[in-house]
């Protein structure tokens, strides 16, 4: 299985082609992230995964669809960002976007009434939020995670209180 780690730095994936910006990072590949199209041809990976780094791109659509490009269909791509209510979304200053457990679906099948956007498609497989260890542990996260309802009342209303931590999303891709 052929996995690109976009965004390494210094904790690549084992096993995992690495493409950064940063030339201290453990990069198999140096390339601006921000910069289209990456050196890799069509569905050349299996799977993709963007660790903390979409936050901190120029263009989260764009980047998406580079995303998509690089994927085979019916592979795997791994989306993780802080979730926008959480401290570390905001403290550190090279953070772009601020994202919640929705933002991807503009790229799934319904494309929450916004296909214009882009064309590309994804599969969500899986969508996990992490919380701050004291909602985990009264089992806030467990509903979040378990029941689609409680997410979106949660998004709505109680994620200020309780604060998401990160979010994770398994996406497949989609190709015609």
């Amino acid at each position: 299985m052929t996995v690109l780690d976009v965004g390494c730095g210094i904790n690549k994936k084992a096993g995992a082609i690495g493409v950064d910006r940063n030339p201290a990072s453990r990069a198999d590949v140096i390339a601006d992230l921000d910069r289209f199209p990456y050196p890799f041809r069509d569905s050349a990976f299996d799977a993709l995964q963007a660790v903390h780094v979409i936050e901190h791109l120029s263009d989260v659509i764009r980047s998406m669809e580079e995303f998509h490009r690089l994927v085979r269909g019916g592979g795997e791509v791994l989306i993780v960002t802080p979730h926008y209510t959480d401290f570390s979304s905001f403290c550190d200053p090279t953070h772009r976007w601020h994202l919640n457990s929705f933002s991807m679906r503009y790229f799934g099948p319904d494309n929450a009434g916004y296909g214009y956007y882009s064309n590309v498609r994804f599969q969500e497989n899986s969508v996990r939020v992490k919380l701050l260890a004291l909602w985990r542990w009264l089992g806030f996260e467990w509903l979040v995670n378990t029941f689609p309802r409680f997410r979106r009342f949660w998004e709505y209303y109680l994620c200020y209180l309780v604060r998401g931590k990160v979010i994770e999303w398994r996406l497949q891709v989609i190709k015609s």
